[in-house]
């Protein structure tokens, strides 16, 4: 039963990610064994990577949803926690305080929360229902986690107590977004996809794949404004802190580290991070002056899944 679903699963993420793709890529070999490569043992697939406590990292099976950990000083990860059947893994954050992980579920229009303590299920929500849902990336903030959908210009609120508390389905907020980053999706096209939060929470900036853009969005209004600067393009996952951006670009294999501006109006590219072992990379940790990026390595027949690793600044 576990190998139907996770084949329906996997086949109509395939189907929207061939939409997204201007052509067909041929099959490679896995990534050769480097200090700078963790291997996922047994994973199928890859997406999501996040930094938990200390070294280590969570990293997701795209297609069986399953979650892997690893330390970025070992050379393997480990299945973590295998989920229940029909579930998907995607983008994903730690909240370390309350051994949370959240989890986007991608096609399943969910989002899953599992305790690092206890390897259990702590909460399901449905975030959507729409016939057309990418659940693709999740951020936090102080009072709760957003999500962002690639087939939709809305976000999504889930809001998290004090000590991690939870509610259920009914307590989920959706933000509709307005302005230039509202703008209806040609077939095929992958809107809103990584997300992070800037000022304590009080900006969201998402990353729009097809506009190949940065959006600075007011999480009370859902009013967007773009953030000037050079064409982004294939951008997918980003990671924030202060006013530095590292924005993975998964099919040109690269992260770019940006400088925003102090009002978030702009940004300029400090430097273009790249490694041999990237392969199509859709997410990025950081530890220190380590990124942590995980190779999704699209439309190719691999055999290994994996973390690669690469300085956080040039």
């Amino acid at each position: 039963m576990r190998r139907t679903v996770q084949r329906r699963t996997a086949v109509g993420f395939t189907a929207l990610l061939a939409l997204f793709l201007p052509i067909a890529l041929p099959a490679v070999a896995s990534a050769s064994s480097s200090d700078d490569v963790i291997v996922l043992d047994g994973a199928t697939s890859a997406e999501g990577i996040a930094a938990g406590e200390g070294a280590t990292f969570y990293a997701g099976d795209l297609n069986t949803g399953d979650i892997y950990r690893g330390d970025i000083h070992d050379s393997e990860a480990k299945r973590f926690i295998n989920v229940p059947d029909g579930r998907m893994a995607v983008g994903m954050k730690a909240d370390v305080d309350n051994d949370l992980l959240f989890v986007a579920g991608g096609a399943t229009g969910k989002a899953y929360v599992y305790s690092t303590e206890t390897r259990k299920t702590v909460a399901e929500f449905t975030l959507t229902t729409k016939a057309m849902q990418f659940i693709n990336d999740v951020t936090l903030t102080e009072d709760g986690a957003w999500f962002t959908n690639s087939a939709s210009p809305e976000l999504y609120f889930v809001p998290v107590g004090d000590c991690g508390e939870l509610g259920d389905s009914d307590d989920v907020e959706t933000l509709k977004v307005s302005g230039r980053a509202a703008k209806p999706l040609k077939e095929g096209e992958f809107g809103f996809n990584g997300i992070a939060s800037a000022e304590d929470g009080d900006t969201l900036i998402v990353a729009h794949t097809a506009q190949q853009a940065l959006y600075a969005v007011d999480p009370e209004t859902g009013k967007s404004d773009r953030i000037d600067g050079p064409d982004l393009e294939f951008i997918d996952g980003i990671l924030v802190k202060g006013h530095t951006v590292w924005a993975v670009q998964n099919m040109v294999n690269q992260i770019s580290r940006l400088e925003l501006s102090r009002d978030l109006s702009s940004f300029k590219v400090e430097d273009v991070i790249k490694s041999k072992h990237f392969n199509i990379p859709t997410t990025v940790a950081k530890f220190g002056d380590t990124l942590a990026a995980v190779n999704a390595k699209f439309g190719k027949q691999a055999t290994q899944y994996d973390v690669v690793l690469v300085p956080a600044w040039d």
